[in-house]
């Protein structure tokens, strides 16, 4: 293992046009880059290593197969879990609304305001690519908008989490008497489907592995990458 040599990074006008990211100059891994360079790359600075280590997804061959399409679903991602977990969130907000500082039982804790904001400020940095766009390059390794993304996506999860246990605590009694407390067989259920949703997830990604990757003419210095050449030069 010491022998190994932690692969070549590449600037922006080395890589084709589909793997450019607005603002960011330099840090590029080599799109043929083989398994073990990929793993290698996890362990030297790059231009994705925070995002890898903060917040690691499969969206590689989406990417490269369609980059559009993979936004989409990127942002569908985090938006459709966001509005479907904080339905009741604004529903109670709408019964608080105009009731001053208590609501009763629909009190909400401060938790909820900073899940609100990070959220708010993670679609912000998505959709903004601050702030590399103002200062190309020289945010290539740390600072820019996509490894703020993912640290804001982390904190938001995080302050959501507290809510969720503030809401509990503070709920308990009236849960207690709503639904009949989760047992055993219950959770273990539960844990099983999200285990075998996310094995299935996994499978997925995972057979695009063995899908000729080669043929593909974004990692071959196709059409694409040679028109580019031409601008360039």
């Amino acid at each position: 293992m010491l022998s190994l040599k932690l692969p070549q990074l590449l600037r922006v006008h080395q890589v084709p046009r589909v793997f450019w990211e607005d603002g960011i100059m330099s840090g590029y891994r080599r799109p043929t880059s083989s398994a073990l360079d990929c793993v290698l790359s996890s362990f030297q600075m790059t231009n994705e290593t925070v995002n890898i280590w903060t917040h690691f997804l499969p969206t590689w061959f989406p990417e490269l197969e369609s980059p559009g399409l993979s936004k989409i679903l990127r942002t569908a991602a985090f938006t459709y879990p966001f509005l479907f977990d904080n339905l009741p969130l604004f529903y109670r907000l709408g019964l608080c609304w105009g009731r001053g500082h208590s609501c009763g039982q629909e009190a909400l804790s401060t938790s909820h305001g900073y899940h609100l904001f990070c959220a708010l400020l993670t679609g912000f940095l998505f959709a903004s690519h601050l702030p590399e766009r103002l200062a190309p390059g020289r945010f290539d390794y740390i600072g820019h908008s996509h490894q703020l993304f993912h640290v804001c996506a982390v904190l938001g999860t995080h302050f959501q989490l507290e809510a969720v246990l503030a809401d509990m605590g503070s709920r308990r009694a009236w849960l207690a008497t709503q639904e009949p407390p989760l047992g055993l067989v219950g959770t273990v259920a539960t844990l099983g489907l999200a285990v075998a949703g996310n094995l299935l997830i996994v499978a997925a990604f995972t057979a695009s592995l063995f899908r000729a990757p080669s043929t593909c003419p974004l990692l071959q210095g196709g059409p694409l990458e040679g028109s580019t050449k031409a601008k360039l030069q």
